[in-house]
């Protein structure tokens, strides 16, 4: 029987941070150790079949299987459009008064 492995769970709210270690069984996938982690539970917003999730900050599909020591991260849905906030910042600049 293969070692189980440890892998990280993160999630962050505004106001909250919710980090968990694990020990899932080898070929675990990602849906399956955030399913065991609790995390759904204890924020019912969280809507995985719209959820982006990935492993160190790299956008990956629920059924990637895991590898030791990975960092599951569950991402939230961005308030704003980047490049629209970078336009509003660049025309704001733009207005202001030169010195």
């Amino acid at each position: 029987m293969a070692e189980p492995l440890q892998v990280y769970l993160c999630y962050a709210t505004p106001v909250r941070e919710y980090v968990r270690t694990m020990k899932v069984e080898s070929g675990t996938t990602i849906g399956q150790a955030i399913e065991q982690s609790g995390v759904l539970q204890e924020f019912p917003e969280i809507n995985l079949s719209t959820a982006a999730v990935g492993v160190y900050a790299k956008k990956k599909t629920l059924d990637t299987v895991l590898r030791e020591r990975d960092r599951v991260e569950i991402y939230r849905p961005l308030v704003a459009d980047p490049k629209d906030s970078r336009r509003r910042r660049a025309a704001k600049k733009d207005a202001a008064p030169k010195a």
